[in-house]
């Protein structure tokens, strides 16, 4: 997980926060080709993310309706989110909330859990282990 932005809304601006935090942790050090893919919603159709896409040389990819396959790497972040952080803890404060969301996809998500579909490491450990931008991670 690159990018991430935690609002109490869902316009477009939130989306490019999120873009935006991937960009910023890659330093301007990105593969040839970045794919951003999202489901339907409108503010990831909308200009505002178009442009920005385009503007940092990201691809846009739009799930099809009703095939749940599309965006299923987004559903499962989300639903370890949930079930291994999120429904265990409760915040006084949505600040509060937002702080131990971010640290937990920080620093447990991408640093300590391991994925299956990485041969059993986490993701900062997969990308030093492959030199696929080391510096980037390493100051990340």
């Amino acid at each position: 997980m690159l990018g991430w932005a935690i609002e109490d809304h869902l316009r477009a601006d939130l989306i490019e926060a999120a873009l935006q935090m991937a960009l910023d942790q890659r330093g301007g050090r990105l593969p040839h080709q970045v794919v951003f893919h999202a489901d339907r919603g409108t503010q990831y159709t909308s200009t505002q993310i178009s442009d920005f896409a385009t503007a940092n040389n990201l691809a846009c990819s739009v799930g099809r309706a009703g095939v749940c396959w599309d965006n299923a790497m987004a559903e499962s972040f989300f639903a370890t989110l949930k079930v291994e952080f999120y429904y265990r803890h409760t915040w006084t404060t949505r600040t509060q909330a937002k702080q131990a969301v971010n640290t937990w996809i920080a620093h447990v998500y991408n640093r300590r859990r391991r994925h299956s579909a990485l041969g059993m490491t986490s993701p900062i450990q997969f990308e030093i282990t492959n030199h696929q931008h080391p510096t980037a991670i390493k100051a990340a």
